[in-house]
């Protein structure tokens, strides 16, 4: 994969984007409180499986976070399905056997 430069250094990067990423990150942790706030219903759920393992990418050090959680949230099969399986999208890919939300 191809390195792209920046046209900013760090400081920067930072001066410009910390805010709006510092709010990103206080929405994320608003929304895992009001899961926690609502409770466990018992049903493991494979979007938020997901998320935590997006989140893990995140903090986990090295090139291509971007990459790395993309293919976390990406269906991974090349075979066309036969039919639709749902209306929408629903964000992450959902593996076979793990629920039927259709």
């Amino acid at each position: 994969m191809t390195r792209l430069q920046s046209p900013l250094n760090g400081t920067q990067l930072v001066d410009e984007y910390f805010i709006e990423n510092r709010n990103r990150l206080l929405e994320v942790a608003a929304f895992l409180d009001r899961l926690d706030r609502a409770g466990a219903d018992g049903t493991p759920d494979f979007r938020m499986a997901a998320f935590h393992d997006a989140l893990v990418a995140l903090t986990t050090a090295g090139p291509n976070r971007l990459h790395r959680i993309q293919l976390i949230f990406s269906d991974p099969t090349t075979e066309p399905r036969p039919a639709l399986d749902r209306k929408g999208a629903v964000g992450a890919y959902e593996p076979p056997g793990r629920g039927d939300r259709s």
